[in-house]
């Protein structure tokens, strides 16, 4: 029972990560324009995106530019949407298969040991997903700290740390946590009984004194 009940607690927190990864690579707020220098504008905040950049006024309007072109984004913005994607991708293909070896589901036959080593193998796969999410964040949040520090960046073109990358994050780590539960639900095979061996071999005949 407790089995039963870890599995279906890794199925749900891997399936709020997923919900997780697809708002953080869908909303485009991975990074916001940092209000440093002496010249503040507050009346505009910019923000990028995987996908598209935003303009939000102070009036409560905002409008978004999607990208014209792949080849005009540099490498990091392009690894990040290729990591972000695969990580997606792997993760509805784990919640696949974890709920094919789940106790509480009719898939994958009647074989405990089978369906455990199915819901194993799911978690793995949400594992692996997970971590091509959190490469992607480290590499774009890395990318952003060195853009930030860069003398050579002018004041007006410096951003920081976007509510997506953090939703993004959450994701990931929900992900993890969820396909470890799911990888260690896999219980050990029962081994069958060994009893001693005797010595004496059974007598067919009755002795009487």
């Amino acid at each position: 029972m407790a089995n039963k009940g870890l599995q279906l607690l890794g199925f749900t927190l891997s399936l709020l990560g997923l919900i997780g990864l697809i708002f953080g690579t869908v909303l485009p707020q991975w990074k916001m324009s940092a209000y440093v220098g002496d010249n503040i504008i507050t009346a505009i905040a910019m923000y990028q995106g995987l996908w598209m950049s935003c303009a939000f006024q102070s009036t409560g309007q905002m409008q978004c530019k999607v990208y014209d072109s792949i080849l005009q984004l540099d490498g990091s913005l392009q690894a990040t949407r290729a990591l972000m994607i695969v990580a997606i991708l792997l993760t509805v293909a784990g919640l696949g298969v974890a709920s094919m070896g789940m106790k509480c589901t009719n898939c994958g036959g009647d074989d405990k040991v089978k369906k455990s080593r199915i819901a194993m193998t799911g978690g793995i796969i949400l594992i692996v997903g997970a971590l091509c999410s959190i490469v992607a964040c480290g590499w774009f949040t890395n990318q952003i700290v060195k853009d930030f520090y860069n003398p050579f960046t002018p004041v007006n073109t410096k951003y920081e740390f976007g509510a997506a990358i953090f939703i993004a994050w959450a994701g990931a780590f929900l992900d993890i946590m969820g396909g470890g539960m799911l990888a260690a639900s896999c219980p050990k095979g029962k081994s069958s009984p060994r009893y001693p061996k005797s010595s004496r071999a059974p007598s067919s005949s009755k002795e009487y004194v």
